[in-house]
């Protein structure tokens, strides 16, 4: 029974990092056309010019929302791992110290042979990149945590 178990985890670590970077890359896309779209609907507004860095080479990359509500999300992916750190950081124009929030997005297999985003402290399951675009999106477009 033990060595059935071995061998499943195997498999799902094998599945995650044969689709994770896809995963990633899918992400990175989605972000990016979700970002240009919402500047599109603000197009003139300097406070809603949010951009996207999709420089790192490891298929990470920042979303970056300029003040007053200043607002960074960094992603950085560890396909060994099979997670995604999500760092936010909310620059405060009152002179406080920015505040910074962390999620972890797990990379799971669900038995078949496909593989979803998790949230771990929630357990919240993305099915997809454009619902996981949406969560992560939504503390940079407001400018507030969750």
């Amino acid at each position: 029974m033990r060595v059935k178990e071995d061998e499943l985890a195997a498999r799902k670590a094998d599945l995650v990092r044969l689709n994770g970077r896809r995963l990633i890359d899918e992400l990175r896309l989605t972000v990016t056309r979700d970002v240009e779209a919402f500047r599109g609907e603000f197009a003139g507004a300097r406070a809603r010019d949010i951009v996207v860095d999709a420089t790192s080479p490891a298929g990470g990359f920042v979303v970056r929302k300029p003040v007053p509500a200043a607002v960074s999300l960094t992603v950085t992916p560890d396909l060994e791992a099979a997670a995604m750190v999500c760092h936010y950081r909310f620059t405060l124009t009152n002179g406080l110290p920015p505040r910074e929030d962390r999620i972890d997005v797990l990379l799971v297999g669900d038995g078949s042979e496909t593989v979803h985003m998790k949230h771990h402290g929630t357990g919240q399951v993305f099915a997809t990149a454009e619902a996981l675009s949406e969560f992560l999106l939504v503390p940079v477009f407001t400018g507030r945590p969750r």
